[in-house]
């Protein structure tokens, strides 16, 4: 039996806004070989991911990233370079009496090479961060599209 669509105007078209946001996957190399990613999981979740977060009026995209790291991560790095995009929809409301948003989602991540910084100094949106061996932060992400860009980094690093 064919899905009939509903007829126009029969649900409310939520008003739209497009977000792009930036954000990180550090990574140290441990011994000659091994490799760890630096993960987060925000207060009050069980979720592993990576940081990103808004850009700034006048920022770019990988200045944000950077930002975003070093505020989520307490971490600094030295080489950055695009990893991949995430993309995604999700609605909205900014207050409990404000009308639904719908909004479709770009994240630009970068793939940032550790240089210092100390992990105890993110910032008060996250429970914690610590390093993972490659394989683990691969299993344990919470987000498949994130599972999928720590796999791509994993080949990418391997390569070198």
């Amino acid at each position: 039996m064919a899905r009939r669509n509903p007829s126009p105007g029969s649900r409310p078209k939520l008003p739209v806004r497009h977000e792009l946001s930036a954000g990180g996957l550090v990574y140290r190399r441990v011994g000659q070989r091994d490799l760890e990613f630096a993960m987060i999981r925000p207060k009050g979740s069980d979720s592993w991911a990576l940081p990103k977060g808004h850009l700034e009026s006048d920022e770019s995209v990988q200045s944000a990233a950077v930002r975003e790291v070093r505020e989520e991560t307490g971490l600094e790095v030295g080489r950055v370079e695009p990893l991949g995009d995430i993309a995604y929809i999700f609605s909205w409301r900014d207050r409990p009496d404000a009308q639904l948003v719908r909004i479709y989602k770009r994240v630009r991540f970068f793939l940032m090479e550790f240089t210092g910084g100390d992990p105890s100094r993110h910032d008060s949106e996250i429970e914690e961060v610590v390093w993972m061996p490659a394989a683990e932060a691969a299993r344990r992400a919470t987000y498949k599209d994130e599972r999928n860009l720590i796999e791509k980094a994993i080949r990418v690093l391997s390569e070198r």
